[in-house]
C-alpha cells in the first residue's frame, strides 16, 4: 500500500437537515477535505432533497469546496447553476435521458469540474462517449437515491476499469470519487481498488462512534492509508 492521501467528502444528506450549517462546520472542523451535496428531484430517484437555495445559504458557512451530485431529470437545466452557487465540481448521472456532452461542456466553461456518476449496474462502456468532457468519475458503490446504504465491494471493483476509460488528462490520471456506503472499514477496500475521494455520510452523522466526527474521520483516513 502507498501513502497516498485520500481525500473526504461529508455528505450532508445524513446530518440533522435542521441545522445543515452547523453540520457543514462540524465537518470542517472534524477534518474532512470537501462538502458533498446530494441534490435530488423527486423524478430521476423517488427521494427529494434540497436545491439551489440550500446550496448558495450553505455558501458562506465554510470555505471548503463544495461538490454537487446531481440525481435529477434534467441536469442540462441546473448543472451550471449550481457552479453559479458555488459549487466546484458537479457530477450528473449516465442514466439521466439528457445531452450530457453539452451538460458537461457547460459545467467546464463555467468554471466547474465536470463528473458523469454511473450506478452499480450500469455498463461501464456509457462513460465512454463522453471521456473527453470529464474532470473525474464519481463511481457509485449503492443504488442513486438513498442515504445509509450498504457498501457493495462488487461495485467498488469497477474502479479499475472506469480508470482505464477515462484514462488521463494533461498528463494527470482523472480522480475517481466513490460514493456509498463508506466507513473506517470499508475505506481500505474502496482505496485500495483505486478510489482518490471517499463521500462519506452515515459514519459522520449517524454512527459517529465514541470519538465523535473528528475520531470517525481519523478512522477513516487510517483505513485508506495506501
Amino acid at each position: 500500500m502507498s501513502s497516498a492521501r485520500i481525500e473526504i467528502a461529508a455528505s450532508i444528506l445524513n446530518a440533522d437537515l435542521g441545522a445543515l450549517r452547523d453540520a457543514v462546520q462540524a465537518a470542517e472542523a472534524a477534518g474532512v477535505d470537501r462538502i458533498h451535496l446530494d441534490i435530488m428531484d423527486g423524478h430521476f430517484v423517488p427521494n427529494l432533497t434540497f436545491g439551489l437555495a440550500t446550496v448558495e445559504s450553505l455558501r458562506s458557512a465554510t470555505g471548503l469546496p463544495f461538490d454537487a451530485h446531481l440525481m435529477i431529470l434534467s441536469p442540462g437545466l441546473w448543472a451550471t447553476r449550481y457552479v453559479d452557487a458555488g459549487c466546484e465540481s458537479v457530477a450528473i448521472h449516465v442514466e439521466a435521458p439528457d445531452q450530457h456532452r453539452a451538460t458537461l461542456d457547460a459545467i467546464r466553461d463555467s468554471g466547474g469540474r465536470a463528473g458523469l456518476a454511473p450506478d452499480p449496474e450500469t455498463p461501464i462502456e456509457s462513460l465512454g462517449p463522453f471521456r473527453n468532457q470529464l474532470d473525474f468519475a464519481l463511481v457509485m458503490t449503492v443504488k442513486s437515491g438513498f442515504g445509509g446504504q450498504p457498501y457493495r465491494p462488487e461495485a467498488a471493483q469497477r474502479i479499475g476499469e472506469i480508470r482505464a476509460l477515462v484514462g488521463e488528462r494533461d498528463g494527470h490520471r482523472l480522480p475517481i470519487h466513490v460514493d456509498g456506503g463508506i466507513n473506517a472499514t470499508t475505506a481500505r477496500d474502496a482505496a485500495e481498488v483505486g478510489a482518490d475521494l471517499l463521500v462519506v455520510g452515515s459514519a459522520l452523522f449517524r454512527d459517529q462512534g465514541p470519538d465523535g466526527m473528528s475520531g470517525a474521520v481519523r478512522a477513516i483516513r487510517e483505513s485508506a492509508t495506501r
